[in-house]
C-alpha cells in the first residue's frame, strides 16, 4: 500500500501548485494588497519526502516545502487616471505573465493526471493480485 502514499503525496503537491498558479492568474492586475503595493507572484518549491515503507527499500514521495514570493520588481505603467497611480502617473503592477502561468497550469494538470493514472494502475494490480489469491 506504500505506492498509494507516494501517489497521494504527488497529488497533494500538484493541487497546491495549481491553487498557487490560479491565485497568480486571478491577481495579475491587483495593484493594492493588504500588505501594501501590488500583488507579488508566488511559486511552489517541491522537495522529496520519505514514505514509511514495510519493505527494506526506501520510497520517496514529494511535498511542498515552501510557497515563495517572486523577487522580480513590479512593472510600472503610465496610467495617470488609475486610483493607485503615484504623483507622476505611474502604477505599480504585478510582474505576472498570464501565458506563462497558463503553461505552468497545463504542466501541473498533466502531472496530476499522470499521478492519478499511476494510482489507478496500482489499484488495478492489487485487485488482480486479490483475484489470483481467490483462485
Amino acid at each position: 500500500m506504500d505506492i498509494f502514499k507516494v501517489s497521494a503525496s504527488a497529488l497533494e503537491a500538484q493541487r497546491v501548485r495549481m491553487n498557487t498558479i490560479a491565485s497568480n492568474m486571478a491577481n495579475a492586475h491587483t495593484t493594492r494588497t493588504a500588505a501594501g503595493g501590488p500583488y507579488v507572484r508566488k511559486d511552489v518549491v517541491f522537495s522529496e519526502m520519505s514514505v514509511n515503507s514495510d519493505f527494506a527499500e526506501k520510497l520517496e514521495g514529494v511535498k511542498v516545502s515552501a510557497v515563495v514570493q517572486d523577487n522580480k520588481p513590479p512593472l510600472t505603467i503610465y496610467d495617470p487616471g488609475h486610483p493607485d497611480a503615484d504623483e507622476k502617473g505611474y502604477v505599480s503592477m504585478p510582474d505576472i505573465n498570464v501565458m506563462e502561468e497558463m503553461v505552468n497550469m497545463m504542466m501541473a494538470v498533466r502531472a496530476y493526471e499522470a499521478n492519478v493514472r499511476a494510482f489507478n494502475m496500482s489499484k488495478g494490480m492489487y485487485q488482480k493480485a486479490l483475484e489470483l489469491g481467490r483462485q
